[in-house]
């Protein structure tokens, strides 16, 4: 039988609540919070200072904690999700950049054509998600009116993908035929040494190439980011790491698999120094989890996937290129 939901509580009741469960708070300080974030979203950054017995976690909170390291913990994620957002739409453009160039050396329509992607692929079902996405877009952008009236409706390749989301693109990626999975991701800059691999990895790679779970997980991670959800101390679907540490700057990888924020930051970082030179994007990743999430007491890196001595990797070492 269900059980009944939680009855309101006000935040002067709240506050109450926290104080009782040993919480250390300024009542004034942590009603303002609360009021503006709100007690379950603040939860979940709480929960690690929760108490645990027999592996269970407990109503009570750990000695010393306070409203304050809640707060810290929840303004680095808020921040992390910023770079994490900042990140892949720069990504998202050289993707849509690569997928959009290639198919047009086909044909600016060759989307529509089957016989240019895998047999698995749904590509009637995308192409009617691409077709919502272009009526969702005709009533803002000036590009998809000027083809639907002068050219029929009929999108080229490169005007299409500016309306699709990154889950889209990610999707035709998968869709795409080996060989093109392969030449779009070289062009990202995502070169795997074959003889570092496997006969079984080497396989695989070249059946599918491992660039197409990445981008479904990091399509996930930006959603997450997209829509506030915490990203320091979650799992993700893990996705395969071997091929992609054949990559110089990317053996810090974890082995295996990856599935937490590290995995997807490093891969982040790989791409964006090979398609945006200069970027500073590792430099503030580096900071802000060296620096604002190192000073939370009783948390790790190790929550994030950060392994020993990560800073030291060429890619998360000071000035990398």
């Amino acid at each position: 039988m269900a059980q009944p939901v939680k009855p309101f509580t006000s935040i002067s009741d709240q506050v109450d609540i926290l104080r009782r469960r040993g919480m250390s708070l300024d009542r004034d300080e942590a009603a303002r919070w609360l009021e503006v974030v709100g007690y379950y979203r603040l939860s979940g950054y709480w929960y690690p200072y929760r108490t645990i017995s027999s592996a269970v976690r407990g109503d009570h909170f750990v000695p010393g904690a306070t409203f304050d390291d809640v707060v810290r913990l929840y303004e680095f994620d808020r921040k992390l999700r910023t770079q994490i957002h900042d990140g892949i739409e720069r990504i998202e453009v050289a993707l849509r950049s690569r997928v959009s160039y290639l198919i047009a050396e086909h044909d600016p329509l060759a989307y529509q054509d089957a016989k240019l992607f895998r047999p698995t692929f749904n590509h009637s079902e995308w192409l009617k998600t691409a077709s919502r996405r272009v009526d969702r877009a005709k009533r803002h952008s000036e590009p998809i009116r000027h083809y639907e009236k002068k050219y029929g409706g009929r999108v080229p390749i490169w005007v299409l993908t500016e309306v699709l989301d990154f889950s889209d693109v990610s999707k035709l990626y998968d869709g795409m035929l080996a060989r093109d999975q392969w030449t779009v991701a070289e062009r990202l800059g995502v070169r795997i040494d074959e003889t570092r691999l496997s006969g079984n990895q080497r396989k695989r790679a070249l059946k599918v190439h491992p660039l197409a779970r990445w981008l479904e997980h990091l399509s996930v991670l930006r959603n997450s980011a997209a829509h506030h959800g915490r990203v320091w101390n979650r799992s993700f679907t893990p996705v395969g790491t071997a091929a992609l540490r054949s990559i110089e700057g990317l053996e810090c990888l974890p082995e295996g698999q990856s599935e937490r924020v590290f995995g997807a930051l490093t891969l982040m970082g790989h791409l964006l120094q090979q398609t945006s030179p200069g970027t500073t994007w590792t430099d503030k990743v580096r900071s802000l989890v060296d620096g604002t999430f190192r000073a939370l007491p009783a948390r790790s890196v190790a929550e994030m996937g950060f392994p020993e001595g990560w800073q030291g990797a060429p890619l998360w070492a000071p000035g990398s290129p």
